[in-house]
């Protein structure tokens, strides 16, 4: 009886062993699995970091560009980090930017922002987030500003405020044409009114 239950207890130990051995050791398809996963975590994580380094490469730091036309007209615009458009290439966007418009025979105009989107192609700049402009004695803040360089124009809008020595002046919008040196003053609704102080 006693050798029965050895022969049994034997004869179930070889027979899981051979089915251990058989299961991880002959069994190529096991193998085939544990590998196609190592190699799926390897190019997954992988991607991931190229991904990173992809997103990272298109930050730029101590951004600056400069433009001259025929006049001996400059601008001059920096920034303290640029990251480029996926979408459009051309366009960059800025973040803690400061610009100057040098204009022959004229003051420099100085424009600070928070963030911007440049277009290289043609120099036009968006201005956005604390925007101050200063030229002469006059200090222009507001929101927005949309500048152009082939038009020489700059819109400025978004709680807009003039000051000066003379008047403090609130509107929806400021134009600027720097070429011909005029500045427009108005508000989106015609009922409403632009709201100066003159100041002593």
């Amino acid at each position: 009886m006693k050798k029965k239950i050895i022969l049994g207890v034997l004869s179930l130990i070889l027979f899981f062993s051979f089915l251990f051995f058989y299961y991880f050791k002959l069994n190529p398809d096991k193998e085939l699995v544990e590998k196609k996963k190592d190699l799926e975590l390897a190019e997954k994580e992988n991607i991931e970091l190229v991904d990173d380094r992809l997103e990272s490469s298109n930050i730029i730091e101590d951004v600056s560009y400069s433009a001259k036309d025929t006049k001996e007209n400059e601008y001059f615009l920096k920034a303290k980090e640029g990251t480029i458009d996926q979408n459009e290439n051309n366009y960059i966007f800025l973040k803690s930017v400061n610009a100057n418009i040098n204009l022959k025979n004229y003051e420099l105009i100085e424009i600070s922002s928070d963030f911007g989107k440049y277009n290289i192609n043609n120099y036009d700049t968006i201005f956005s987030k604390n925007v101050i402009i200063t030229y002469l004695n006059n200090k222009i803040t507001g929101d927005y500003l949309d500048f152009s360089w082939e038009k020489n124009l700059m819109i400025i809008s978004k709680n807009v405020i003039l000051e000066n020595d003379k008047n403090f002046i609130k509107a929806d919008v400021i134009e600027v044409n720097i070429k011909l040196k005029d500045i427009k003053i108005f508000m989106h609704e015609e009922n409403k009114k632009v709201n100066i102080k003159l100041l002593n």
